[in-house]
This record gives C-alpha cells, structure tokens and sequence, in this order.
C-alpha cells in the first residue's frame, strides 16, 4: 500500500480508535478458501446447498457430507493470511473493539483475534438439529472416513466452505447421526436459506453501536448484515459518533459514507476509508 494511504488509513484510525471491522471472504482467498462469488459478485461455482433441502432430503445430506469428507482436510490446513494476522495486530494494540466475520473458516482466531464474532456460525462444530448436542468437526470426519473409506482416497478441486467438486453417485455414503440422540448433524454453519440467530445479529449491532468507527475489510458479498451496515451510515455515526471507513473489492460501487480508495499491492487487501 502506498505510502500517503497508510497514513490516510492510519489517520483514521487515531480519529476512531476503537474499530468495528467486518470482513468477508476476500480475507481468506490468500489463504487458499475458495469464495461463492467473485470480485464482481457472481457466482463461481454452483448456488451452494440451501437449508430446506439439507432438512428434508437424505440424499441431499449424503452428496453434503460425502463432498465434506473431501474437502475439509484442505480447509482444516489452512492457515491465517496477512489480512488476518494485520487484524490480529491492531486488536492486541487496542485499535479493535470487535470484529465481524461473515466466514466460517475460523482463521481470524488462527491469528490470534479475540473478540471475534462469527456472524455465520464455524465450521469445526457441527450441531445436532434435534438435541442441538455440538461435536468437533474433526471428529466427525474420522467417522466418516471410518464408514466411508472409498471416499476418503478420492480428490477433487475445492469448492467454498470445505466443499468440494464431487460429481457422485452418493448413494452408498454412510452419514453419522448424532451420538446423543440418533438426530440430524449440521455443520454449525448458517446455509443459505437459514436465518443467522436473533441473539448472534443483536450481539453485533450492540457492539456497532459502542463502536468509534467501521472498517469493512474483503466483503466480496455484502449479504444482509454487510449491506445493513453499510446503509446506516448517518446513523450508525450518531449512535457511535464515529466516521465510516470501509475496505472493499475495487469495483462495487462506493458508498455514499466512503471517501476515496486506497489501492494495494499484491496480496493486499482493498481499502476504502
């Protein structure tokens, strides 16, 4: 990043020293996670399993679980990039208050970010959605692999959120059930679909409120909470008394509340402020 934008960025930051961050996948793309969308939006691969189909069809959990099987070794290795570890360092100064992420890849934690909330749940838990029991995600994966050994020699290119591009048939996949009740596992995740729970959305809007400024950092898609926060620019400066920065992909349009970008280098994040 050049030099006048370090200080721009840096300036604002000694003007709202307690930060808002949101971030979206663009964070995590250097880390090798593959996004929904792209830059511009689109969508790469295929509109991603929805809720209600999860919920209603067995056949839709198979194909699920049997492409996870393959796909959350690559995602279980991966490792924090410099966006997350820039993150992690402003928080230890005391420059973050919270810090919103809309993925479920746990990397900010990896970083070392504490005051992490994830907006969409983790992938290394999955619930049950009858006794709401939670198990680790790795343990999962042993079981799988334990009923599914076929399964587990296979490969295949990523695909985002620890899926990957398996073509099937799934129909000889073993699918675990939940071993307290014999119910329905879930990553505990919030599909597409799915609501993002009340307390979780309240949580972040309380900690936007007590914020002194918004940083939004990758958002390749904005999804309803980003495209909340973005709109409630005057707002969100009367609640806060704070100015809104954001941090975004070089082409969407900017937000009425953002001032010129910053530009970056290569593997550098975005930045409006």
């Amino acid at each position: 990043m050049p030099a006048e934008d370090v200080t721009t960025l840096d300036a604002f930051n000694r003007a709202a020293p307690r930060l808002f961050v949101l971030t979206g996948a663009g964070c995590s793309t250097a880390s090798g996670i593959t996004a929904y969308r792209d830059e511009k939006g689109e969508w790469k691969p295929k509109p991603p399993v929805q809720y209600q189909d999860f919920v209603a069809s067995p056949q839709t959990r198979q194909r699920y679980w049997a492409r996870s099987l393959v796909g959350w070794a690559r995602v279980s290795r991966a490792r924090p990039a410099r966006a997350h570890q820039a993150l992690a360092i402003l928080e230890a100064r005391g420059a973050v208050a919270t810090l919103v992420t809309q993925n479920v890849d746990g990397l900010h934690q990896k970083a070392g970010s504490r005051e992490v909330i994830d907006l969409h749940g983790r992938l290394d838990t999955v619930r049950c959605l009858d006794c709401a029991k939670t198990v680790f995600r790795e343990s999962m994966q042993i079981d799988l692999v334990q009923r599914n050994p076929r399964w587990a020699h296979l490969d295949a290119p990523d695909a985002p959120d620890g899926d990957a591009q398996l073509t099937g048939p799934f129909d000889d996949v073993e699918v675990p059930a939940c071993p307290g009740c014999g119910g329905v596992l879930k990553p505990d995740v919030v599909f597409f679909g799915e609501n993002v729970p009340k307390p979780r959305v309240a949580d972040c809007y309380a900690a936007l409120a007590e914020a002194d400024g918004v940083l939004v950092v990758r958002l390749v898609a904005h999804g309803v909470f980003g495209l909340s926060v973005l709109s409630r620019g005057r707002a969100g400066r009367q609640a806060g008394g704070a100015r809104q920065p954001r941090e975004n992909a070089r082409r969407r349009p900017r937000h009425p509340k953002c001032g010129r970008g910053l530009r970056r280098g290569p593997g550098q994040p975005w930045c409006r402020v």
